[in-house]
Order: C-alpha cells, then sequence, then structure tokens
C-alpha cells in the first residue's frame, strides 16, 4: 500500500528509539498497533458498505432488465423487422376488406334472386338404428302360428310331412 521497504522501517524504528526512549517505547507500539487495527476495522467497514451499494446497484439494473423483458413485446418487434413501413399489413387489411365486401355481394345476390334463400330448412330426422328397424319390420308383419309339423318337413327337405 504505501511501499515501506525494510530500509524505512529501520529508519522509522531507530527515529522512535530515540524520539520516544527505550522505556516508552512498548507501549507507543501497543498504542500504533490499536490505531492501526481501528483504522484497519473501518476499512473493512467501508469496503463493505460499498459492496453493499454496489449489489444494490446491480440488483437495481436486474430489475429494470428484468422489467423490460418482462413487457418486450415480441410480435411488434417481429412486425417491425419484417415490415417497417407497414405495406405488407396494408395489404392484408385490403385484401380482407375486399373479401368481405365481394361475400357480401354473394349474399344480397342470392337473397336478391332466391327468396327461399334466408329461410333455413329445419334437419332432416336421422336414420333410426338397426334394431328399431327390425323390431318395425317385426311389427308390420303378421304372425302366423307355427305348428309342431312344419319344422320336421323343413328338416327333411322334400316338403313331406313325417
Amino acid at each position: 500500500m504505501f511501499d515501506i521497504g525494510w530500509q524505512e522501517l529501520f529508519i522509522v524504528a531507530i527515529v522512535a528509539l530515540v524520539v520516544i526512549g527505550p522505556k516508552d517505547l512498548p507501549r507507543a507500539v501497543r498504542t500504533i498497533m490499536r490505531g492501526i487495527r481501528k483504522l484497519r476495522a473501518m476499512a473493512g467497514e467501508f469496503q463493505a458498505g460499498l459492496d453493499e451499494v454496489a449489489r444494490e446497484a446491480e440488483l437495481d439494473e436486474i430489475r429494470r432488465e428484468a422489467n423490460k423483458i418482462a413487457h418486450y413485446d415480441v410480435t411488434r418487434e417481429i412486425r417491425d423487422e419484417l415490415d417497417p413501413d407497414g405495406e405488407i399489413e396494408k395489404a392484408a387489411d385490403l385484401d380482407q376488406s375486399v373479401r368481405k365486401t365481394m361475400i357480401d355481394a354473394k349474399e344480397s345476390t342470392v337473397r336478391a334472386t332466391d327468396p327461399a334463400a334466408g329461410h333455413v330448412e329445419a334437419p332432416k330426422p336421422a336414420p333410426s338404428s338397426a334394431p328399431d328397424m327390425a323390431q318395425a319390420s317385426a311389427s308390420a308383419a303378421p304372425a302366423q302360428p307355427v305348428t309342431a309339423a312344419e319344422p320336421a318337413a323343413s328338416a327333411t327337405g322334400n316338403g313331406q310331412k313325417a
């Protein structure tokens, strides 16, 4: 820090021995050492305070960046990159309005030529399922009594009764 070599330190020790004297030198060294410890402690606290301020400043910067990211409009950026002067968007809006106009014109033409076109027919009933049709055909056919001889005749295959 101060870049004091051993030669300078030796000269300071000799001057201190001559000025303070050998009897009071240990007490003076202790006092100087306490002062140095206090200076180091204060420097450490000062450094910790500066580090805390730097961390808070970095956190504020990180918060600002996070807010920027949270409010970032990707669609606007893409639109600005792909269509900076808005020509494509204007053409798409024009195309949609032309399509709507054409559809409206077609519908009005159909209504004018066919008055029933505005009327919606009721949906036709769906065909019934197979079991329902079997019941309907069974109820439509008259029931005939079955005799005991008829099954036997059909079993022989020649039409004669057994």
